[in-house]
């Protein structure tokens, strides 16, 4: 009897109802970013880095790729838990061992760097597409570090320089601050590992910096970019008001491992190009549609409920 189908109908919209609001409150929910000063050289070489990313460095490490970085915040491995020594292998930690990032493994001494002063107090700028929680581990090289060769684990203290847990997140980045050591000279790497709590993921970027030979330490850091290539030259830093264009702009993640998690989105840019919080469905949990589908179909089943109770009654 017709009735009858409406009353069954309402007693499976109200036990599926219940199923469907956990599942849409549990969608997964990734962070994502990198350094932008000191510039790392996933964001240089992008189609957000400006002049950086026309340097003889960056196009070398996009013809090794394949590709160019479009994905610049998306570098991260899901599930290391701490273990970044036993699953980033040597010679692979700029890129995190992933294959879509391959190209920021290049031994060169002439990628976009940052100079910098020993001793001094250095003002990390990390850029947050996706905020959420974690630690940051910031380490540099150590001191006889050659850029020629591989960046290795060796290449790195056991322990990093300064490590920040949940900084503020303003304007779209982290402001993280730290006591620069005082005995380096000369060109290194600022290797700086995010550690997500809010996620499983886990992020890793090579900032390439430059210590002035014989320099003495105190004050504050600088924050003049450039790259000085083979000839001696010295690239411009990447533009702070460069937007990508259309044709450049991120339309899918890199191609993924098994131990990556999955998901990227692209950045929006207001007036300064500053990448702003993302609302991507796969990586922030359920975005403005998913809410209203969502919404929409808790209101179709509960109204075929109430239906179906109205029609049993007559």
């Amino acid at each position: 009897m017709p009735w009858m189908r409406s009353h069954r109908f309402a007693l499976a919209a109200a036990a599926v109802t219940p199923l469907l609001l956990t599942v849409w409150a549990a969608g997964p929910a990734h962070a994502h970013g990198a350094p932008t000063d000191p510039v790392s050289r996933v964001y240089a070489c992008s189609p957000d880095g400006g002049s950086a990313s026309g340097s003889a460095a960056c196009r070398a490490a996009v013809a090794s790729n394949g590709g160019p970085f479009t994905a610049w915040d998306n570098l991260r491995i899901a599930g290391v838990n701490g273990r970044d020594r036993q699953v980033v292998p040597d010679g692979k930690l700029c890129s995190g061992g992933l294959p879509a990032y391959k190209g920021l493994d290049l031994a060169r001494a002439d990628w976009p760097s940052t100079r910098l002063t020993p001793g001094a107090t250095l003002t990390m700028r990390y850029v947050s597409t996706i905020p959420h929680t974690g630690t940051f581990r910031l380490y540099l090289t150590e001191p006889g570090y050659d850029p020629t060769k591989p960046l290795t684990w060796s290449d790195l203290p056991d322990k990093p320089f300064a490590q920040v847990r949940d900084p503020a997140l303003t304007d779209g980045a982290y402001r993280l601050t730290a006591k620069l050591p005082s005995d380096r000279s000369g060109r290194h790497v600022l290797f700086t590992i995010w550690q997500n709590s809010s996620t499983p993921d886990t992020y890793y970027s090579c900032s390439d910096v430059v210590f002035p030979v014989g320099g003495s330490g105190g004050g504050k850091a600088s924050a003049t970019a450039g790259a000085a290539g083979d000839s001696g030259r010295t690239a411009a830093a990447p533009s702070a008001t460069a937007k990508p264009r259309a044709s450049e702009r991120r339309t899918a993640s890199p191609t993924p491992t098994a131990a990556t998690a999955t998901g990227a989105e692209t950045p929006r840019t207001q007036g300064d190009s500053t990448p702003v919080a993302s609302t991507g469905a796969a990586d922030t949990g359920p975005s403005t549609p998913l809410l209203a589908g969502g919404a929409a179909a808790v209101l179709v089943l509960t109204g075929g409920a109430a239906l179906a109770l109205r029609l049993r009654r007559r």
